[in-house]
């Protein structure tokens, strides 16, 4: 059975392409020179910094394996993609937010970007779910834990 690709916006797409770059050119380098660096202090079996600085080296490994897996196989989505007058993922949307009485900013994206405190959403979120696929003025409605949440889509944007 093919597992669904999993999408991305462009924006995130970006991040994380800098991000391995990064971690494959400077980060790499860096870690070897600290390597090389306790090396020549000496013995290896009590050497903090040495150790240190492996682990440092496991860590970035794992998250250029991460990335790598991530990017894979995705979907990128851009402005293009992005319709305007219906949410969809990278859709930036302002929304009312009837239990708090507050108006809300969300950018849809895909799960890998998820920053809550940005404001990004998932687009398999319970939220992001709901939101798809309706236009401004829609009200929707989001259950999450036998708690029903109301919003009102205010705005939607690229």
């Amino acid at each position: 059975m093919q597992q669904a690709k999993k999408v991305i916006t462009l924006e995130g797409l970006r991040k994380y392409q800098e991000e391995l770059d990064y971690l494959k050119v400077t980060a790499r380098n860096e870690v070897a020179e600290k390597i090389k660096i306790a090396r020549e202090q000496g013995d290896l079996s009590e050497n903090a910094e040495y150790d240190a600085a492996k682990d440092e080296q496991r860590d970035i490994e794992a998250r250029i394996q991460e990335i790598e897996n991530i990017l894979k196989d995705v979907e990128v989505i851009t402005k293009r993609d992005v319709k305007k007058d219906v949410v969809s993922i990278g859709s930036k949307i302002k929304v009312r937010d009837f239990e708090f009485k507050e108006t809300v900013d969300f950018h849809i994206v895909g799960s890998s970007e998820v920053d809550s405190k940005a404001g990004k959403i998932s687009n398999e979120s319970p939220l992001g779910m709901a939101l798809l696929g309706h236009k401004v003025n829609d009200i929707v409605y989001v259950e999450v834990n036998g708690n029903k949440s109301k919003y009102k889509i205010l705005e939607i944007g690229k």
